[in-house]
């Protein structure tokens, strides 16, 4: 069978980085998801946003320059989700306790990397369990994308086909479009915000030693409520689905589950430090900067440059400068970020009972990626020692 056009992405004529305007573009592919939990750590915890942007930002700038293809880096969104609604609803998470879950989570990903028992454990994924886990994340994302278009359907629906008519045009790349339409409908509803920008002071911020604010009171928290539920969704999404992504994309610079495990380790243990938040890898992020033009880890250093930027001279402004952008914009690239993981991962297995196993991780983890690894894992079992038959 002939795979589809969308599995075939244009490689780059060497193994080194660019930054032509295609990587500018594709540099902003992944906004859908940083944009909303870097708001919310800054806004309901009260995060220092130099610490959040900063490490962020060099995490971003160091995988960029290693890696050389457009590994995200991204906010783990389940330590991310629990973090801010207990917050919110309870104040029993506090910036000590997401210090405290990036450091054990740190700590735990830079064993399972060095000690190679990343890549034994991987290994014992069957391939049907991680296709589910790609089309769960491509249809969580399209799905999450849809829930956010629905606050400006006019807005959306303007933005949605002007992206898709300039999807692949290197002339003009979608994403620059999309960004300065974002951008200028927020000027024109909160005039207000401009002005409050303008006021915003520019200045070195003074950093901070951020473990000195974790006892051992909110490193258990940080551990056992934020790090461990985090585990098995970090394995699936950040190790498992993005060396399978960057492989199958960029064959010429493959990836390996050891060194995603270490990598992921060693941003959590430095974001720890810095007053940074815990964070992975994502195929959904792969996809992002992909399907906006991101050819090379070059989008990657554009991003991680400008966060910098901002962390030292306009930590204070960011806050504002986010809610400038529609939650509808931001939809639509997460939508667009969802189809472009979904599309590469559409030729299901040829056996009835391995697509039975794909299609039911795949509609748990449009729910909880964790948990549908774990079904995903549970159902092949079943299937191989003939308990399910479909």
């Amino acid at each position: 069978m002939q795979e589809p056009a969308s599995h075939s992405v244009p490689q780059p004529t060497a193994t080194g980085n660019r930054y032509d305007r295609m990587e500018w573009a594709g540099a902003f592919g992944d906004l859908g998801t940083l944009i909303p939990f870097v708001a919310a750590y800054i806004g309901v915890l009260k995060l220092d946003p130099f610490g959040v942007l900063f490490a962020f930002g060099l995490c971003m700038l160091a995988c960029g320059l290693h890696y050389k293809t457009p590994i995200p880096v991204q906010p783990m969104k389940a330590i991310g989700a629990v973090a801010v609604t207990q917050a919110a609803q309870t104040a029993v998470v506090t910036p000590g306790a997401v210090y405290g879950a990036a450091l054990a989570t740190g700590v735990a990903w830079l064993f399972l990397g060095l000690s190679g028992m990343a890549a034994r454990v991987t290994r014992l994924v069957p391939p049907a369990v991680v296709l589910g886990i790609m089309l769960g994340l491509g249809f969580g994302f399209m799905l999450e994308g849809v829930k956010m278009m629905q606050t400006d359907w006019p807005i959306a629906a303007v933005a949605g086909v002007g992206t898709l008519l300039l999807m692949g045009n290197r002339t003009l790349p979608a994403m620059f479009v999309l960004l300065v339409f974002g951008a200028a409908v927020g000027a024109w509803r909160q005039p207000a915000l401009l002005h409050e920008l303008a006021q915003v002071p520019f200045g070195l911020p003074s950093p901070s030693f951020a473990l000195s604010d974790v006892g051992l009171h909110e490193l258990a928290i940080g551990a056992v409520l934020l790090a461990l539920p985090q585990l098995p969704l970090t394995l699936g999404n950040a190790v498992i689905a993005v060396k399978e992504e960057n492989n199958r994309l960029f064959p010429q610079r493959p990836v390996t589950e050891n060194g995603l495990a270490t990598s992921t380790g060693v941003m959590n243990v430095f974001s720890s430090v810095v007053g940074g938040v815990p964070m992975c890898h994502g195929a959904g992020g792969m996809a992002g900067h992909v399907a906006f033009g991101a050819r090379t880890g070059g989008a990657l250093v554009i991003l991680g440059v400008i966060l910098l930027v901002l962390a030292l001279f306009f930590s204070a402004g960011v806050s504002l400068l986010f809610k400038l952008f529609p939650l509808s914009i931001l939809g639509v690239i997460l939508f667009l970020t969802g189809a472009q993981l979904a599309l590469g991962s559409s030729i299901l297995p040829a056996d009835k009972n391995q697509r039975l196993v794909a299609l039911a991780t795949a509609a748990l983890c449009m729910w909880n990626v964790a948990a549908g690894f774990l079904l995903g894992l549970a159902l092949h079992v079943m299937v191989a020692r003939g308990w399910v038959r479909m």
